[in-house]
């Protein structure tokens, strides 16, 4: 099974840690982010991963090169962007790159996460939808891609940062989809799922509320966090 991992960002509210260090490869607890991205998606059977890159491309391409030369379980392919195309624009531009795929997954190299992948897939087998979001809960909903759903998993709603939230359950940035997806992908540059495309995969998608640990460490206060708090 393949895997986009969105890894391009600036990291503009980690600054100064970000001034030399892309957000992807900042150190937690002694290792790179994306090393545990990485073996998360040995744990789970993910074999290829394409990393997006642009802001301090180089550095992640280093990262790449040392780590496809380790030849464990996982190989990586680099996708430059010389303009940032966006979560969708991303996946939009390298539709080769998963054209023979049944399913894939979409990451945010953002979070920090233990998440049981397989499970994630099963469930996404089981209910046979266009799209499986990932969600977990926040106390802050307006600052939030926010889910409602129903008995069955069912997403009947989903709103970026809504002013009148209708539940807790926020995006993750965790999706696993099929080709379908590239149907609701808009014809433009640059994409973004949260804005561009999930609004229009509503009574089409399920949400999988995650139980396992997931931390967004794009802010130096949630950064801090995940070093006292982050066992794989």
């Amino acid at each position: 099974m393949k895997a986009f991992l969105l890894s391009a960002g600036y990291g503009t509210r980690l600054k100064p840690l970000t001034n030399n260090i892309p957000k992807c490869l900042v150190p937690i607890c002694g290792k790179p982010l994306l090393a545990w991205w990485m073996d998360l998606f040995e744990k789970h059977g993910i074999n290829e991963v394409l990393i997006n890159t642009h802001y301090l491309a180089d550095e992640v391409r280093k990262f790449i090169e040392y780590y496809n030369a380790q030849k464990t379980g996982v190989t990586l392919i680099e996708s430059y962007e010389k303009d940032l195309l966006g979560s969708g624009g991303t996946v939009a531009i390298n539709k080769s790159f998963i054209k023979n795929e049944e399913k894939f997954l979409i990451c945010y190299a953002d979070n920090l996460t233990n998440i049981d992948l397989s499970e994630l897939i099963k469930f996404h087998t089981k209910k046979q939808g266009m799209l499986t979001m990932g969600l977990f809960y926040t106390n802050n909903p307006k600052e939030c891609g926010i889910a409602a759903i129903d008995s069955y998993d069912l997403i009947y709603e989903f709103i970026e940062k809504p002013k009148r939230p209708r539940s807790h359950l926020a995006n993750a940035g965790i999706y696993v989809t099929n080709l379908d997806i590239f149907k609701y992908l808009p014809q433009k540059k640059f994409i973004d799922f949260g804005k561009d495309v999930l609004p229009s995969l509503v009574n089409k998608m399920y949400g999988y509320q995650i139980k396992d640990y997931l931390l967004d460490i794009g802010n130096l206060e949630n950064y801090n966090k995940a070093q006292k708090e982050w066992k794989m």
